[in-house]
């Protein structure tokens, strides 16, 4: 039949099953344009292959079917451009997730993969240079846990005021920040305003040394002594930056700040 195109071609065009179509039928959202008489059989024209189409893409954007249908039944194109504007939004976020959740995922196999090569961390003291860093130190939380790591990116947005939250955008990094005996959780910022919990991490060169949870106590301790003893610096601060390593698994870097 010219022009037209069975249920199964129809199917197969748009990556779609055949009872996928036929479920659009019976909801009204899309209808064959043409059903054979005598045979019942459903033909598909190129219009109704674009309006499939159309869905497919918007069901990537996280709307259900009744959604989709009230945007296909407005007649008004402001309500369209406004309906699809939000749909880009939360299309965004998802990437946005799906690419911080695959960043975690990197870093695990990283990790898995440096065991099963037998490469374990470093432990040695080493001096590295670091661009000024500007942290939000948390209002509440001192150390990381299996709870607040996995998204603390949500924990920091949330104690923001609501028109500050548009200002700030945080790097995939999380450390804990001691100053005067008083450890809390920061987020590196990549943009940033004035808020409660900003601190200023200086440009310059910091003693670091790699160390588990088990050894962190101690490290910092060594850490403290080559300060004081080589370089004559008592800390202001002291900065563990988290190394994910594992699923669920971290480890941290111990920095302290010796010179510009």
């Amino acid at each position: 039949m010219k022009n037209y195109f069975s249920i199964s071609q129809t199917a197969k065009i748009v990556d779609m099953t055949t009872e996928t179509l036929r479920h659009y039928d019976r909801i009204d959202l899309v209808k064959p344009c043409k059903v054979d008489e005598w045979t019942g059989y459903r033909y598909y024209s190129q219009q109704e292959i674009v309006r499939l189409n159309t869905i497919k893409a918007l069901q990537c954007m996280d709307l259900t079917l009744t959604e989709i249908k009230d945007i296909l039944a407005y007649d008004e194109f402001n309500k369209i451009v406004e309906t699809l504007k939000q749909a880009e939004i939360s299309a965004d976020e998802k990437i946005a997730e799906l690419n911080y959740a695959k960043t975690k995922i990197q870093r695990a196999r990283k990790f898995y993969e440096n065991k099963l090569n037998g490469e374990q961390p470093g432990q040695s003291v080493f001096i590295k240079d670091y661009p000024q860093r500007v942290i939000l130190l948390s209002d509440k939380m001192e150390a990381p846990t299996l709870d607040n790591l996995w998204n603390y990116h949500r924990h920091f947005y949330d104690q923001l005021l609501d028109n500050q939250k548009s200002d700030f955008s945080f790097e995939d990094l999380a450390g804990i920040y001691e100053q005067n005996g008083q450890s809390r959780l920061f987020a590196i910022c990549t943009r940033f305003t004035k808020a409660n919990g900003i601190r200023i991490l200086p440009q310059g060169k910091y003693l670091c040394a790699d160390c588990t949870e088990e050894n962190r106590e101690q490290i910092i301790k060594n850490l403290i002594e080559i300060a004081k003893n080589k370089y004559n610096i008592i800390p202001d601060f002291i900065v563990q930056l988290i190394v994910l390593s594992g699923i669920l698994q971290w480890n941290y870097q111990a920095q302290i700040f010796i010179s510009k």
